[in-house]
């Protein structure tokens, strides 16, 4: 069934530390549709969470080196994390954990302190992606024991499209689902496509003011160093991290929206974005898709076809 004329049905929770949005087009399929998202969600995070101590991504970063055996997930959110970084030539690079735990992202980010001591500035040999070596037919894969990994710049976008996609296929409804800004859409939706809100932070109520964009397949995810900040040492920090540094992004890109054919592609790409823009200012621009950049002083560029932001 489409559902396009039906008044859509919402539900909001909190999930992976951020907030969730589920809506479907036909209300009657909302309790169903939530129960499949929720197994989704809850194998992704036994698989990939970083503050889990049972967590298969925790036991690969203690496996001190040792070839470790994983689950069929794992193979998958680790060959969709290694496939991003290759694609953006290390922009998004898994294996960027020792330098997330060095800036304070240690712990979830609500427990994060909002200020702290200063960085401490540590010599160490850079990790990269091409380090990581994964068997897929075996399952299983190693990983330097001086590295560890972190897949928090994909794993949540592609918990998005298949939580979205198994909703869909569970109960037939048009369904979208957003997990902190990460959205997927699978199924007809509205006949004039999903209502998007594109703010700098996912969490801001649906009536914030800001510009309103229509989805109706793929997926869109905003990438912002607006949120998920706190100071070490008096100096601000961001979640987004420059893998050749170890350090916060620092670039031109206050916040970069993209719509793509997955959200898992949509946010590799707004995350590069922000990654690379110091250094390659254009890097977005030569990937043909359709996005919306808020540069550092405020002012707004649109690309490959966004709508341009109402006066």
């Amino acid at each position: 069934m489409s559902g396009t004329d039906e008044p859509c049905s919402v539900q909001e929770w909190r999930v992976f530390g951020t907030g969730a949005r589920l809506a479907v087009t036909d209300a009657s399929v909302l309790a169903e549709a939530r129960v499949v998202v929720d197994a989704e969600l809850a194998a992704i995070d036994l698989a990939a969470s970083r503050f889990r101590d049972d967590s298969e991504l925790t036991l690969l970063n203690r496996a001190a080196g040792a070839r470790t055996p994983v689950s069929a997930l794992m193979v998958e959110l680790l060959q969709v994390a290694l496939s991003a970084a290759e694609e953006t030539d290390g922009a998004v690079d898994p294996t960027v954990g020792v330098s997330l735990r060095e800036v304070g992202y240690d712990r979830t980010f609500r427990e994060i302190q909002g200020d702290g001591p200063a960085i401490t500035v540590t010599m160490h040999r850079q990790a990269r992606w091409s380090m990581v070596s994964l068997d897929t037919a075996a399952h299983t894969v190693q990983v330097p024991e001086w590295v560890e990994l972190d897949l928090g710049a994909t794993a949540k976008a592609h918990a998005a499209d298949r939580a979205a996609a198994a909703a869909f296929r569970a109960t037939g409804a048009g369904v979208l689902l957003s997990l902190g800004g990460d959205i997927a859409v699978s199924g007809t939706g509205p006949a004039q496509g999903w209502p998007i809100l594109i703010t700098d932070d996912s969490s801001d109520p649906l009536d914030t003011p800001g510009p309103v964009v229509s989805l109706h397949h793929g997926g869109l995810a905003t990438s912002s160093t607006s949120v998920r900040r706190w100071h070490r040492g008096g100096e601000p920090v961001h979640h987004i991290l420059e893998p050749w540094t170890g350090r916060s992004a620092v670039g031109p890109y206050r916040t970069v929206s993209v719509a793509a054919e997955t959200c898992l592609s949509a946010n590799v790409a707004a995350t590069a974005a922000i990654v690379l823009g110091g250094r390659d200012p254009h890097w977005l621009g030569r990937q043909g898709l359709s996005a919306r950049v808020v540069l550092e002083d405020g002012s707004v560029r649109t690309q490959c076809g966004w709508p341009k932001d109402s006066a």
